[in-house]
């Protein structure tokens, strides 16, 4: 090959890579993609972006996604005409998926208004809201509802969500549980209590909102009452003997009111009590209580634990075996009918408290050889002490009812009038005597009579 035929082919071939540089050069100006067109710009929507929280599609400049475009102005935003979306919820949907079916539905998803609640561009606050928690819900429902002195933390706070689904929920009024269940998402510590105790009170394991209002109330604790009268509202029955009750139980008059003795909400003790019912009574008599009469209750702790010989419902640990700690018609707050005083005219009536648990027959039969031990032989010195028309002795002028450092809980002394009169009981084997300040030393003995003057 000659010379001129190799610079030729030279030639030839530079001339190739060049057309070829720059005609893949054209091509790939030709194919370079195109500018996004945008609504968001200095001069049109130009604050759309500004916002803590935007809409995806918006912050993709991704308008034509929910509006659409409009094919004859599609380079120029100006003359774009976004079609009116008509349905609101169907274009959602078509990136956020359906919520579930449920039995309750909240009316703004009802009627596939999400913009009721939700910018569909971008807002200041979380879920693109329009208003900030509570403030947007009251654009509906009532401000009254958090308007009470005390307020739920919750409301308080707009946190509305927290016990109700904005969208579907399987519970009345979108609550995001039943019942106590919903309250126990937050109150774990009463939940743990409770699921722990073997008493729990009615309406804590059927509905908090029994006594507490879910929203705002008047009273501490959301209560829409105060003890007494809450606990009044439900307890029909202890309502009417309250009232009926001419003697009070101090324990309802005074701080806590039921709560003085009863936790409302569980309890490992029967009737919801705070402590075992003795425990809980000496737990205030525990000191000399004054009433308005000028009249003392003793300090019944220190009573007890000075006197060994305990009566039964004593030694069973059940004051309320004789007291009404509800309130009662009779002295003492006690269930029956016992006498107040050293003398009574004699009525078994008199002493319906005594016969709950003794036999009445006591005091009726003047004669007897079994049913008391305390005679004289065969006479009944029960009947002879007490069955009288006028001056009969009450039990309580020989018997103390609690305690007593004697047998048969005898007296040391009994209250006759300013006087603390002097028993003097001594026991024997076979009967005993007392020199009261009401007669000289008689004696009895059950096995040989003894002749008294």
């Amino acid at each position: 090959m000659k010379k001129t035929d190799i610079l030729l082919l030279i030639a030839a071939f530079t001339a190739l890579i060049v057309s070829g540089f720059y005609g893949n050069s054209i091509a790939a100006q030709e194919e370079a993609p195109k500018e996004k067109v945008t609504c968001i710009t200095s001069k049109c929507h130009a604050t759309m972006k500004e916002v803590k929280y935007v809409h995806g599609p918006v912050a993709a400049d991704e308008c034509i996604v929910c509006h659409g475009e409009s094919p004859k102005h599609a380079a120029n935003p100006k003359k774009n005409k976004f079609a009116k979306i008509d349905n609101v919820q169907s274009k959602c949907f078509e990136c956020h998926d359906p919520f579930p079916k449920k039995k309750f539905t909240h009316t703004p998803v009802e009627e596939g208004e999400c913009i009721a609640c939700h910018s569909p561009h971008g807002s200041p606050y979380k879920f693109q809201l329009l208003k900030k928690g509570g403030d947007l819900c009251f654009e509906c429902h009532d401000e009254e509802l958090v308007a009470d002195k005390f307020v739920h933390g919750p409301a308080a706070v707009g946190g509305c969500v927290v016990c109700h689904d904005p969208h579907t929920a399987d519970y009345e009024k979108n609550l995001r549980a039943q019942g106590p269940a919903l309250c126990f998402m937050c109150h774990v510590d009463k939940a743990e209590a409770i699921n722990n105790s073997e008493y729990v009170h009615k309406p804590v394991s059927e509905d908090c909102t029994k006594c507490h209002n879910p929203h705002s109330a008047p009273k501490q604790f959301m209560l829409n009452f105060e003890v007494p009268e809450l606990c009044l509202n439900c307890h029909d029955e202890k309502k009417k003997q309250i009232a009926a009750a001419t003697v009070k139980h101090g324990a309802l008059k005074i701080k806590k009111s039921c709560l003085n003795c009863h936790d409302v909400h569980n309890s490992n003790i029967a009737k919801n009590l705070l402590m075992e019912p003795m425990d809980l009574c000496l737990s205030c008599h525990d000191r000399e209580y004054k009433q308005l009469d000028g009249k003392s209750i003793i300090n019944m702790k220190k009573w007890l634990a000075e006197n060994s010989n305990h009566h039964g419902p004593i030694k069973q640990k059940d004051c309320s075996g004789c007291h009404n700690p509800h309130g009662s018609t009779n002295f003492r707050i006690l269930r029956y009918p016992y006498p107040a005083t050293f003398y009574k005219s004699f009525s078994p009536d008199n002493y319906n408290l005594c016969f709950s648990c003794h036999e009445k027959s006591i005091v009726l039969n003047p004669e007897t050889t079994k049913l008391t031990n305390f005679r004289n032989g065969n006479m009944n010195l029960h009947f002879k002490h007490v069955n009288k028309p006028i001056k009969g002795r009450t039990c309580r002028a020989c018997h103390e009812t609690h305690a007593s450092n004697f047998p048969k809980h005898i007296r040391e002394a009994v209250p006759f009038g300013a006087w603390e009169l002097p028993v003097n009981y001594k026991k024997t084997e076979t009967g005993g005597s007392c020199t009261p300040g009401c007669h000289k030393l008689k004696k009895y003995d059950r096995i040989k009579k003894e002749i008294n003057e």
